[in-house]
């Protein structure tokens, strides 16, 4: 089968979204790579935002206090588990004792641009997508810190199943509440006839 007859079996409107989230996925990227990675005019404070909002859930939820947040230098692994990392990030601390520190690739970012990628390349109304944006990044930026909230409870109380939780159950938390919110967001562009995707 040639490329183009593959391409002309795949619907329009999905061609069009492909194009396009392709086209933002590579934009970001860029634009991320070249002028917002080394100056951390994002990351600094949507880190520092996400630190001190997990202390403050964390110091007025039931009994629990004497949390803190303070931005310092780390020296951390990076993801795939080979390099040494060294920036600053929110350091958490349990009556003075450094519990857990969150760094930058933790704040949500990513899956906020991601969330935003996919809204803007869906078919709808301008203001509709606003709408959406809005309210889909205020949900992510919660889910992140009760996220975080967890994840420090559980560095400090329930140590043994905190990997897990960090690598697996809150990541699919996370991912499964975003993907629920494009669920609901593409189901009432059906239902509102706004030219939905069709397949098939």
């Amino acid at each position: 089968m040639s490329f183009t007859s593959l391409k002309n079996e795949i619907p329009l409107p999905i061609r069009l979204f492909l194009g396009k989230a392709l086209l933002f996925f590579i934009v970001w990227k860029l634009v991320y790579g070249l002028f917002l990675s080394d100056s951390k005019i994002l990351d600094h404070p949507l880190t520092t935002h996400v630190g001190e909002a997990s202390v403050f859930v964390l110091n007025n939820l039931g009994d629990m206090s004497g949390f803190s947040s303070k931005k310092e230098v780390s020296t951390f692994v990076d993801d795939g588990g080979d390099l040494l990392v060294k920036e600053q990030a929110s350091q958490i601390y349990h009556n003075d004792k450094l519990v857990l520190f969150i760094a930058d690739v933790c704040n949500g970012l990513e899956l906020m641009v991601l969330y935003i990628g996919f809204i803007v390349c869906m078919p709808s109304k301008f203001w509709r997508k606003t709408l959406y944006i809005i309210i889909g990044v205020i949900l992510i930026d919660l889910i992140n810190i009760l996220r975080c909230t967890g994840l420090i409870y559980l560095r400090e109380y329930f140590h043994a199943y905190f990997e897990f939780a960090h690598h697996y159950l809150f990541k699919a938390t996370v991912y499964t509440a975003t993907f629920l919110m494009w669920m609901f967001y593409s189901r009432k562009i059906h239902l509102k006839n706004e030219q939905p995707l069709q397949i098939g």
